[in-house]
């Protein structure tokens, strides 16, 4: 599938070079070619894209203006003849820096990058929450959401702030199924979700007031993950 993309640059020379190797290249769809922001920003406003290939520098105000006005954060690749914009480029965390005049490999580079950064998006979308099946239906769950899991034989107790779920299923299929950056087996019959641990005292942590067993086994990692000073 193509990406979808806009071309905001203010040099009509600049703009056709990329829009040829966006063509060239047969990965890129652009929808619209802009010189100015004050023309760019109501487009991109109605019309969700995947890249815009922004120049800095525009009439009317710079590329990282636009950026500020966007009501959602699409992948950007900047392009302009002016290295000192490379700072700028991090803050706004976009994808590529394309310093002008560069080659068509260069263009073919920065695809690459486009496509990494999509793959990791995805890949987290797909780690940000977990469906359970609890009374004939499936509950999504954002990560965020739970406080902890806890074991009930042949049973698993979601904790949230606002509920309590039960599903039958076991702590030990669980742990290989759920986020590892954000949830962490603390004992037997826990999960935790290491962002809400409010205290540690001694072999014991607490999550909004409820008291979670840390088993001897399991000790050194959790402190491990914790971000001590």
């Amino acid at each position: 599938m193509k990406l979808t993309a806009v071309i905001v640059e203010d040099l009509s020379v600049a703009a056709e070079v990329l829009q040829k190797y966006c063509v060239k290249s047969g990965k890129v769809n652009v929808l619209n070619t802009f010189n100015s922001i004050k023309d760019a920003l109501p487009f991109l406003c109605d019309q969700v894209v995947d890249v815009i290939f922004l120049d800095v520098e525009m009439p009317g105000g710079t590329g990282f203006e636009l950026l500020d006005s966007l009501p959602y954060s699409p992948q950007v690749i900047l392009t302009t003849s002016k290295t000192e914009y490379a700072y700028n480029a991090f803050e706004y965390n976009v994808t590529d820096f394309l310093k002008k005049p560069f080659t068509y490999q260069r263009f073919i580079d920065s695809l690459g990058k486009l496509k990494e950064q999509s793959e990791k998006k995805e890949a987290e979308e797909e780690l940000s929450h977990i469906y359970i099946k609890s009374d004939g239906k499936l509950i999504r769950l954002e990560n965020d959401d739970i406080l902890y899991i806890e074991s009930m034989g042949d049973y698993v107790k979601f904790i949230t702030n606002e509920k309590k779920i039960i599903t039958h299923n076991t702590i030990k299929n669980l742990t290989s199924k759920i986020n590892p950056s954000v949830f962490c087996k603390v004992h037997r019959s826990y999960i935790i979700n290491m962002n809400k641990i409010s205290d540690v005292r001694e072999n014991m942590l607490y999550i909004k007031g409820q008291m979670i067993p840390i088993s001897k086994a399991n000790r050194s990692m959790v402190m491990s993950r914790l971000k001590i000073i």
